[in-house]
């Protein structure tokens, strides 16, 4: 029988899709506010995977990472999924959302997203929040699965998480006895 030990804390990276770049900085202010300081921020660039968020946020929609230097227990997902979607709340204009944030977990073997949308491949946690398995690290690269959003599934946005997992492997070095 195996013993239930503590899961090793993980590193928060938050996806952000928003058509109002002008409002970034006091949106990074608020995020690096609640969850520390980051440790690396991508600049936005235009995210043209899908329409589906047109009608809802405007175009042009840009997509930005930043990650967090202060490592999060996974058992905290749902709690920051919750914070995020009150955070997109307070940036809707005229009860539309301009602001979508998508945070995740990453670990040195896989990245997981957190949504609110039930789904076969989706593990429900608590309060309405699901995980989702997104990447899975194997052979020096993060893989899509079949059900991995096409932005996600990208070289450029595995690259950034890639330099985060690397940070995030420096830490954990850093956390362990020698």
């Amino acid at each position: 029988m195996g013993e239930h030990t503590d899961f090793v804390s993980e590193k928060l990276v938050m996806g952000i899709l928003t058509s109002r770049t002008d409002r970034l900085a006091e949106l990074r202010d608020l995020l690096c506010g609640i969850w520390g300081e980051s440790d690396l921020e991508t600049a936005p660039v235009p995210f043209d995977y899908t329409d589906y968020y047109n009608a809802e946020m405007g175009t042009p929609i840009y997509r930005s990472f930043l990650s967090f230097r202060d490592l999060v227990r996974p058992e905290d997902l749902p709690s920051i999924k919750c914070r995020t979607n009150e955070l997109e709340a307070r940036f809707a204009e005229e009860g539309l959302r301009k602001v979508n944030l998508d945070p995740g977990l990453l670990s040195l073997s896989k990245f997981i997203l957190a949504t609110t949308k039930n789904n076969v491949h989706r593990i429900p946690l608590s309060r309405g929040i699901y995980a989702e398995l997104t990447l899975q690290f194997k052979d020096r690269d993060f893989r899509p699965l079949e059900w991995t959003y096409p932005d996600f599934q990208s070289r450029e946005n595995r690259d950034v998480l890639i330099r985060i997992r690397d940070l995030y492997k420096k830490q954990l070095k850093n956390l362990s006895p020698s």
